[in-house]
C-alpha cells in the first residue's frame, strides 16, 4: 500500500517522516515490532520501579483512593482493554466534572470537542505534576508487556472518539496504540483533533523501525520541558 507525500502540519513537525510503502500492516515487521516492545518495556519498567513507589506514595499522601486508574480504550481490531495509569485526579471524578460543566457550561463544548479541560477541577496537585510530566502513563508498561499496546503508536481512543476518526478509524484499529506516539512529540493538546487523527493516519501509513526510535527520543525531551500536557 503507498501514500502520496504529504508534509506534515507546519505548525509543529519534529519528526521527520517520508511516507513509502508501509510495513506496519504487514506479520514480520509487527513481529519485530513486538520484539522490541518487550524488551524497552521490561528495561523501562526495571529502571522506573523505584520512581513508581515514590509516585505511589505521594498519591496515598494526598487524597483517598487507589492508587491505580483504569479506563477502557478501544485497541487493535477493535478489541477493548483496560489501559491503566496511576491516578491524577479526585476518588470522585465523574461527580466532580458533572458539577464543574453545569456551574460553567462555558466549558461543556471543550469538553465534546477534546474529552479534555485545560483547567480541569478533578485534577490533585499531585496529579498535576504527574500529567505535566506524563509520569502517570507509566503503568502502561504493563499494557505493552500483555501485548495490548506498543511502546509507539496511535494514542488509544475511547469509544466516544470513534466517531472523530471517521474512515480513518478502519486504519487505527488494525494496529496496536502506542504508549507514546507522533502525536505526543508533535504538539498534543495544541492540537486539533483533525490534526492528531492526521498524524496517527500519517504514522501508521509510513512507519519505519528508525520513525519509532526518533518519536521514543523526542519522547525524553518532550517529558522533561512538558509542551502541549495537561
Amino acid at each position: 500500500m503507498s501514500t502520496s507525500a504529504k508534509p506534515f502540519p507546519s505548525f509543529r513537525a519534529p519528526v521527520r517522516i517520508i511516507p513509502q510503502r508501509t510495513g506496519l500492516l504487514r506479520r514480520r515487521p509487527q513481529w519485530l515490532k513486538r520484539m522490541f516492545d518487550v524488551v524497552f518495556a521490561l528495561l523501562l519498567a526495571f529502571v522506573a520501579l523505584p520512581l513508581g513507589l515514590l509516585i505511589a506514595g505521594a498519591i496515598v499522601l494526598e487524597s483517598r483512593g487507589p492508587v491505580l486508574f483504569a479506563h477502557t480504550r478501544i485497541g487493535r481490531r477493535n478489541r477493548r482493554f483496560r489501559l491503566w495509569k496511576f491516578r491524577s485526579m479526585v476518588s470522585n471524578a465523574d461527580e466532580v466534572l458533572q458539577a464543574y460543566l453545569d456551574q460553567h457550561p462555558g466549558y461543556a463544548l471543550e469538553w465534546r470537542l477534546a474529552h479534555k479541560l485545560r483547567n480541569d477541577p478533578r485534577v490533585t496537585r499531585v496529579g498535576r505534576f504527574l500529567r505535566k510530566t506524563s509520569l502517570d502513563e507509566l503503568p502502561q508498561l504493563w499494557n505493552v508487556l500483555r501485548g495490548e499496546m506498543s511502546m509507539v503508536g496511535p494514542r488509544p481512543i475511547v469509544e466516544e472518539e470513534v466517531s472523530k476518526y471517521g474512515p480513518f478509524f478502519a486504519l487505527y484499529s488494525q494496529v496496536l496504540p502506542g504508549l507514546t506516539g507522533l502525536w505526543q512529540v508533535s504538539g498534543r493538546n495544541d492540537t486539533t483533533y483533525r490534526e492528531r487523527v492526521e498524524l496517527d493516519s500519517r504514522y501508521i501509513r509510513a512507519w519505519t523501525a528508525a520513525v519509532d526510535l526518533r518519536v521514543l527520543l523526542k519522547t525524553v525531551r518532550v517529558v522533561l520541558l512538558g509542551p502541549g500536557a495537561y
